[in-house]
């Protein structure tokens, strides 16, 4: 063996090859003996190089498709012995609807929600097996539960946050709910009450809770195609008043976070759009961060029309809105992880404006040169028209007089 390099045999008598090659094939007997001498040869053991499997088609990492339709992922793998490909869903209870075709591609078809999430094709043979990941997001859907919900008791209130769960493909919003827990219930079920989120929020402070109850938490994500399913309920108890003849002193890093909204928000029609102004907010005891702006159409649903505002601007322009249409808009502002209440509606009522024309619209008044020239003509007609009936009365009253 100290021929070979990499080769060498363990106290327990194991012969351990560092590296598998050519010289490793053949047959192999052991022989222990001690001072008395051997009782013999083991039973002949023999040494085959294979090959582990390897990918010759990998997944991509990640794949996008509406809900219905197909969705053909490849995979593709080969050793010695030929590997096995086997598809799974991580996380996945049982056995899964999904199809496998001749070329060991996975096969959505029709794709459902429940499909999304992260798919792993296995490549198997008697030497090794490895795996390849992809993640499939089905879009057209309502959301995703949200995940990793956590309460942070606070005093008298509890402050919740979660991770958001896949959109489905549009924007979503987040609400909170709650109930307490009653010892002695007066009737079966909870009276639960629902908070609304800010938009793109992921925390929020539940406030004038009662101390030493406990309390269920839970989260539900919303988007334009309906609410996706609860989030785990979470159970906490807010913190009471402490019960002491003097008052504790509060530390002395205590530091409390006021953020106010804009104020004076305010809209003026221009000719390239709608520019809206507004002033910071009165109290903010952090940097502010910046602003989102959020607006509705015809009194709909409330949504963010832009999210990423530099704090140190007080104007934004908003072009492209629908002619013949009622707006409405608002401005909230952000200061780290805190997000002030919305400021003050302001009205836009997009009717006659010249800025959003309408392809069915009837033509608007004349240009001002245009519009002198034909009043002016006009004017000239009508008195023509004096001037010649005038003339044809003085005309017939002299002709009257030499027939008399």
């Amino acid at each position: 063996l100290s021929q070979l390099p990499g080769w060498s045999v363990r106290p327990d008598g194991s012969i351990v090859i560092a590296t598998g090659n050519d010289d490793a094939l053949g047959l192999y007997r052991c022989t222990p003996y001690n001072s008395y001498g051997t009782a013999g040869e083991s039973r002949p053991t023999r040494v085959l190089l294979k090959d582990p499997p390897a990918f010759t088609v990998r997944p991509k990492e990640e794949y996008f498709q509406e809900v219905g339709r197909e969705l053909v992922i490849p995979c593709a793998a080969h050793g010695d012995p030929p590997p096995t490909i086997t598809w799974l869903k991580v996380g996945s209870v049982g056995k899964s609807s999904a199809q496998v075709d001749g070329n060991s591609s996975l096969v959505l078809h029709p794709l459902i929600k429940e499909q999304h999430g992260v798919w792993e094709c296995t490549a198997t043979n008697q030497v090794a097996s490895v795996t390849a990941a992809t993640s499939v997001h089905v879009l057209g859907t309502s959301p995703h539960a949200v995940t990793n919900v956590s309460v942070l008791p606070l005093l008298l209130a509890a402050n919740i946050s979660w991770e958001p769960g896949f959109d489905g493909g549009y924007f979503q919003r987040f609400s909170v709910w709650y109930t307490p827990l009653a010892r002695h219930p007066p009737r079966a079920h909870h009276d639960w009450v629902s908070l609304s989120v800010p938009a793109g929020a992921q925390h929020l402070l539940v406030e004038n809770l009662q101390p030493d109850t406990s309390y269920q938490f839970s989260v539900l994500a919303q988007n334009k195609l309906g609410s996706g399913p609860f989030s785990q309920i979470v159970t906490s108890v807010p913190r009471g008043f402490p019960v002491t003849t003097v008052p504790p002193e509060p530390p002395a890093m205590t530091m409390h976070v006021f953020l106010s909204p804009p104020r004076a928000l305010t809209a003026n029609e221009t000719v390239r759009g709608v520019l809206l102004r507004w002033e910071p907010p009165a109290r903010a005891s952090v940097a502010l961060s910046g602003y989102a702006l959020e607006l509705r159409q015809d009194k709909g649903g409330w949504e963010v029309l832009e999210r990423s505002i530099p704090g140190t601007d007080t104007q934004v322009l908003v072009p492209g809105l629908i002619k013949d249409a009622f707006y409405e808009f608002r401005l909230v502002a952000f200061a780290g992880s805190y997000i002030s209440d919305p400021s003050n509606t302001v009205n836009v009522s997009t009717a006659g404006m010249e800025v959003y024309p309408s392809r069915t619209q009837l033509p608007e008044l004349l240009p001002q040169p245009v519009l002198a020239g034909v009043i002016g003509g006009i004017c000239f007609l009508s008195v023509a028209v004096i001037f010649s009936t005038m003339a044809a009365c003085i005309m017939n009253r002299r002709r009257a007089a030499r027939v008399r």
